[in-house]
């Protein structure tokens, strides 16, 4: 990888650590535990984020306790910056399940988009129960989608396309500080993209995956990454048609079967 993609991955990783912060969290031994329930499996996890000192069997026996209060199974996310550097082998070696694989792409320069005409904005909890009625979320899944939202320690924007009354689209773009604390020379990660069945095909999602870029620029983001199910090529190809380039891939394991069924 070069190295100017190797620093963007990197700033992607923290950018998409800080936008799926959650209300329930804590800390062992430098891994970040994410305890919320709900679909994103991002925000119910393990991030191991530093290596610490204690072997790793004792590393999951205290971390399993705090799952188990939250009635969630342990899961751990996997990335090439996953600490200590063998995690995945040494999970891999007990035995632990690897599921649900994703890409992260970047996108270098946000320069090509300049029009966020279209976009209709919509607050947290409107748009957690729009999307959770698009996918069949449970009532417990919306309302805690929106907590996580409405108490996310970087911004989440969201917008929807339509036509009269029909949705055309809907997304979500959140803006990580640049070196100032504001958005000028930040990066802008793009969530929930999400184009209703019926519409798909037609290029509703590629136009508000654009407005959405020029909206992250006009707030002075001058980059952007998303993450996209490492399976769902037809979503890889709008991205990449967006220059939107593979920067790393993650997965997931666990030793229960709850975490993948």
């Amino acid at each position: 990888m070069a190295p100017e993609l190797d620093a963007l991955a990197r700033r992607a990783e923290l950018a998409g650590l800080n936008a799926a912060s959650a209300p329930r969290e804590a800390q062992v031994e430098g891994w970040l535990l994410r305890l919320s329930p709900g679909k994103a499996k991002r925000s119910r996890c393990v991030n191991a984020l530093a290596g610490g000192t204690l072997p790793l069997d004792d590393l999951l026996h205290r971390c399993r306790p705090s799952f188990e209060q939250a009635g969630l199974p342990l899961i751990l996310r996997l990335t090439p910056f996953s600490q200590p550097a063998d995690l995945d082998d040494q999970l891999a070696a007990k035995g632990w399940t690897r599921f649900d694989p994703a890409d992260v792409m970047v996108l270098p320069t946000l320069d090509p988009f300049d029009d966020a005409g279209g976009l209709v904005p919509l607050t947290p909890a409107a748009y957690a129960g729009l999307i959770g009625a698009l996918r069949g979320s449970s009532r417990e899944e919306i309302d805690g989608h929106a907590r996580r939202l409405e108490q996310a320690s970087v911004p989440h924007q969201a917008f929807k396309m339509t036509q009269g009354d029909v949705l055309l689209a809907c997304g979500q773009i959140a803006i990580d500080a640049g070196p100032g604390g504001t958005p000028a020379g930040g990066i802008a990660g793009l969530f929930d993209i999400f184009t209703p069945e019926a519409q798909r095909g037609r290029g509703h999602g590629f136009r508000l995956c654009a407005a959405l870029l020029a909206e992250a620029r006009r707030q002075g983001a001058v980059s952007a990454y998303l993450q996209v199910g490492a399976d769902n090529t037809a979503a890889q190809r709008l991205y990449a048609r967006l220059g939107f380039l593979q920067a790393y891939r993650y997965h997931y394991r666990s030793d229960d079967p709850r975490a993948w069924a």
